[in-house]
């Protein structure tokens, strides 16, 4: 068999295929390799947006605002002190972009203005934290990002 400029051609596609499928194979098969989805329920997520959207205009109407800081401790959250704090109640969510198994919820039950996170609960890096909660009836919704040393 004569070995041309075509048959180098066919052998190099055939080499690059197999090479390509043995590596989607590999990633595929391998738990190193997560495949996990942002949410669970995507398309049930999707359908809340705009209620999502109305929550975050209240919050930003407020004239004191949630605020979230990084303290020694871990993570205060403050609520708006012209509010009654026994009266707040919702969910704070932490969402781990690298890792859904560390993402978490705690209910909010408030014996104080604020809310601590303790720093023990949170792994260094970046994590998203989602407030909702609700006051007298009006729902709230405040978004953010901070990074864990």
């Amino acid at each position: 068999m004569k070995f041309n400029w075509g048959t180098g051609i066919v052998i190099a596609f055939a080499l690059f295929m197999t090479f390509i499928l043995s590596y989607v194979f590999k990633v595929q098969s391998n738990d190193k390799y997560d495949h996990e989805l942002v949410v669970e329920d995507y398309y049930k997520k999707e359908a809340t947006v705009q209620g999502d959207i109305e929550k975050q205009e209240n919050a930003n109407a407020l004239t004191n605002k949630v605020t979230i800081e990084k303290t020694a401790e871990g993570v205060k959250i403050q609520f708006p002190a012209d509010f009654d704090y026994s009266k707040i109640n919702g969910k704070v969510s932490l969402y781990r972009p690298s890792s859904q198994k560390l993402d978490f919820e705690i209910p909010i039950s408030l014996s104080s203005p604020h809310l601590l996170i303790p720093k023990s609960n949170l792994a260094s890096g970046l994590w998203d934290i989602s407030i909702d909660w609700e006051y007298d009836g009006v729902k709230y919704l405040n978004k953010d990002s901070f990074r864990m040393e």
